[in-house]
């Protein structure tokens, strides 16, 4: 996110370092990463915050602060993302996925039909695929803003599931920043994430997380990735069935996560209010599709 630099004399400051403060203030996709994290406000008690957004007519997201979001678990892999100037996203967006008006950003991953379409609505304004879909393209890279959300993407390995190789940049991390919200999501993740992969993430808030423990990546691995990005907020995703949450909570517990079930899908997320403590909220209930 964009920092605040401090008026100091021109005078004072030598001619490399007035050009290196300024092409730190053009570097678009530098300054696009999220900030390292803050200190935190959590409850007193300790609890976690968590917000049951409702979707009874109320405008979504808003509130106060502009670092907040409303996610619906849609299915699948597919979550919902609303911002307060009315952004809608929807991550890896099948053509079916949704309800109300259309997403204004969808993003997905090629690893099955369930994740992808080629034939998206008429009317979003950006389709993003995050598989090199184009002649001569050797991976997807993205970086769009529209009003108060930023989307890019991270490229990562896949495996051919025709064969042993693997698809070099076949999937993407897409990361969706709301003011200094960040949330992101895995896709259809094969592998831990190198130093480059977390550097190209910065700071995460929310994680998106495929618990099937097999045709993304076993389990334990998947909380591997989990300790290396540190995030405050972990949304499960493709799964089916309580057992595969449960023994995903369980592989969990080193971390000393709470887990939290809500009764509805629809959750409000807001910056300021983070739970210090490692939060798992289960939208997807017991099913998770």
């Amino acid at each position: 996110m964009s920092r605040r630099v401090s008026a100091l004399p021109t005078a004072r400051l030598p001619l490399l370092a007035l050009l290196a403060a300024a092409l730190s203030l053009v570097a678009g996709p530098v300054l696009a990463r999220c900030s390292q994290n803050l200190v935190e406000r959590g409850r007193p008690d300790g609890r976690p915050n968590v917000h049951l957004a409702s979707l009874d007519g109320r405008p979504l997201a808003a509130g106060e602060s502009g670092s907040r979001a409303v996610i619906t678990f849609l299915g699948h892999s597919s979550y919902q993302i609303d911002t307060p100037q009315g952004v809608r996203a929807i991550t890896d967006y099948n053509g079916v996925n949704g309800f109300g008006r259309k997403p204004d950003i969808v993003t997905m991953n090629n690893a099955h039909s369930t994740h992808f379409t080629d034939e998206p609505e008429d009317g979003i304004a950006f389709v993003l695929r995050g598989w090199p879909s184009q002649p001569g393209e050797t991976e997807a890279k993205h970086d769009i803003q529209l009003k108060d959300m930023k989307v890019w993407n991270v490229p990562t390995n896949a495996r051919d599931w025709g064969g042993s190789s693997a698809r070099i940049n076949g999937n993407s991390i897409f990361i969706y920043a709301i003011a200094d919200l960040c949330i992101a999501h895995l896709g259809h993740l094969h592998h831990r994430l190198t130093k480059e992969h977390l550097d190209e993430l910065g700071r995460i808030d929310v994680l998106m997380v495929p618990i099937d423990g097999s045709f993304t990546m076993g389990q334990p691995l998947m909380v591997d990735v989990i300790k290396q990005i540190q995030p405050k907020m972990v949304l499960p995703m493709h799964y089916w069935g309580r057992t595969q949450v449960e023994r995903f909570q369980g592989l969990m517990a080193p971390l000393e996560a709470d887990f939290v079930w809500p009764d509805r899908r629809s959750l409000e997320v807001v910056r300021e209010e983070l739970p210090e403590k490692l939060t798992v909220v289960v939208l997807g209930g017991e099913g998770g599709d």
